[in-house]
């Protein structure tokens, strides 16, 4: 789980003012006041929309302001109202005042909060005419709109979890797809907790990718980071299982997948049953004019995968075969791109 943080600062409208106007028409040489109110300013609101997943746009977008509402006119004439500002953010927002640090609100699915209220428009002069002043020339301004800095923090669940064993190469790779800048180092697990970042494949489509800490045999009795990396794996909705084209410690890739795969049967079969594609890494690392292809084809024979599908090349210190991997992502988070694509569930080859 990972938490999403954006400041932000919320403006509601300022009340218009008052009008001191006196009516003009023919038959009445001293009319009397008819100055109107002035509209109420607009309110922020904080709405929960379903579909939302992260605060990265607020990044970009720190100024929520709402319309002000307008000065009274002659002729006892309302001010317009001003529009209202609606934020919408992700279902689980914590709202916080950031000059105080208290918790405003925890914004849940379907909800519609007001955390800044418009300012009331003012009074026309018509409010202050009496038997002893007919003509007053006062009005009353409009009052100041709420304003507020608010510090937002979302407890975010990642699309995609990338699962190995240690040294997979998953943290160049989140490095490589997102702005994300996880440690990377040549030893077993660089990465102690999860690392999350926001994957842009065009301007509307998004994915939040997860570097899970890598896990060792025995993982679900408890060995390694176990349980944790566990824990972690079960709140993804599809995996992108890591294998080391040529692993340091000369180990078999297809070995490990296998190491990887009982250990999340072994702690959960719904786990094991998760979606997920398999990506043989650090490609650039095989030299050889067709060594690549050759690789692949072995190892989806081994694994009972289909190459091309369940099985992809990359390289995350390169870029190559990222493009790919991505799309793939999207549909298989998709139904309808996903039954296009003919996606199924791997599942261990044992």
């Amino acid at each position: 789980m990972f938490v999403d943080r954006a400041t932000i600062t919320v403006r509601a409208g300022d009340g218009g003012a008052g009008a001191v106007s006196f009516r003009r028409e023919k038959g009445e040489p001293k009319g009397g006041p008819d100055g109107g109110d002035g509209g109420d300013g607009g309110s922020v609101y904080l709405v929960a929309e379903d579909g939302l997943k992260t605060l990265y746009d607020f990044r970009g977008n720190r100024h929520w302001e709402a319309q002000p509402g307008e000065a009274g006119r002659a002729k006892q004439q309302h001010g317009a109202n001003g529009a209202d500002c609606a934020v919408r953010l992700p279902p689980g927002t914590l709202v916080y005042n950031d000059e105080t640090g208290g918790l405003i609100h925890d914004l849940q699915p379907g909800e519609r909060i007001v955390v800044a209220r418009g300012g009331k428009g003012g009074l026309g002069n018509e409010h202050f005419k009496s038997s002893t002043n007919q003509a007053p020339r006062k009005a009353t301004p409009g009052v100041h709109g709420e304003r507020f800095t608010l510090r937002l923090e979302l407890k975010l669940i990642a699309d995609v979890g990338f699962i190995g064993l240690p040294n997979a190469g998953k943290s160049t790779l989140l490095a490589a797809l997102t702005r994300a800048h996880p440690k990377i180092a040549d030893y077993p697990f660089t990465t102690l907790a999860p690392q999350l970042g926001i994957a842009e494949l065009d301007a509307q489509r998004r994915l939040v990718l997860a570097d899970i800490p890598g896990l060792i045999e025995g993982a679900a009795k408890g060995a390694g980071l176990g349980h944790d990396f566990l824990r972690h794996v079960e709140r993804t909705r599809v995996l992108v299982h890591l294998l080391d084209a040529q692993p340091l410690d000369g180990s078999d890739p297809a070995t490990n997948y296998e190491v990887v795969r009982n250990e999340l049967a072994e702690y959960s079969a719904e786990l094991a049953d998760k979606r997920e594609i398999v990506v043989l890494n650090k490609t650039d690392l095989l030299t050889e004019p067709g060594e690549i292809e050759a690789r692949v084809k072995e190892l989806a024979a081994r694994l009972q995968l289909l190459p091309g599908r369940d099985l992809i090349a990359i390289s995350g210190a390169t870029g190559n075969g990222t493009a790919e991997l991505l799309e793939k992502l999207w549909k298989a988070l998709n139904p309808g791109a996903e039954r296009a694509e003919g996606w199924k569930s791997a599942t261990p080859a044992v």
